[in-house]
């Protein structure tokens, strides 16, 4: 215990002014302190001193724990009810019925386009393809394929349209 004192006296408020510097928080820094001693307490062992001098072993404990407090602070704290970690709520029954008439009518209404709209419309969709990925899949220039995709988006709309 004299040889924790000893150095607790040595470089206790030296780590402390450190730490004050870069803290700018005399309470933060004197915990930070008081972590740091224990840490070289703890670590005493793994000094070398053919590594180095004891002071830069210490200071580089002290900057280690200051680095590692700022990075926790930094770090936003987990909200356990924080809406975007909310599931996604399930669909209830109207709202199931009504997805399952508007996939059933866009399916019919697809059915009134010719098979070349049909095609750049799952390519671009349904595929998620560039539209140069489908001119050069289909051996088109590229404004001839946003033509045609623009063509048969109108045609669905109006069938769609038509349906209801």
């Amino acid at each position: 215990m004299v040889a924790f004192e000893a150095l607790f006296r040595e470089f206790g408020p030296r780590i402390r002014a450190y730490l004050l510097k870069l803290t700018r928080d005399g309470q933060a820094a004197e915990d930070l302190m008081q972590e740091t001693m224990l840490a070289i307490w703890r670590k005493a062992g793994q000094f070398d001193p053919a590594r180095g001098q004891a002071s830069a072993w210490v200071f580089t404990i002290a900057r280690n724990i200051w680095i590692d407090a700022w990075r926790k602070q930094k770090r936003p704290a987990f909200d356990p009810d924080d809406p975007a970690l909310a599931p996604a709520p399930q669909a209830d029954a109207p709202d199931l019925l009504e997805q399952k008439q508007s996939g059933q009518a866009l399916h019919e209404a697809l059915k009134t386009l010719p098979a070349e709209q049909i095609e750049l419309i799952r390519l671009s969709f349904f595929d998620e393809a560039s539209h140069s990925t489908i001119a050069a899949r289909l051996g088109l220039p590229i404004g001839t394929v946003k033509s045609r995709i623009r063509l048969a988006f109108g045609r669905l709309r109006a069938a769609l349209e038509e349906m209801k």
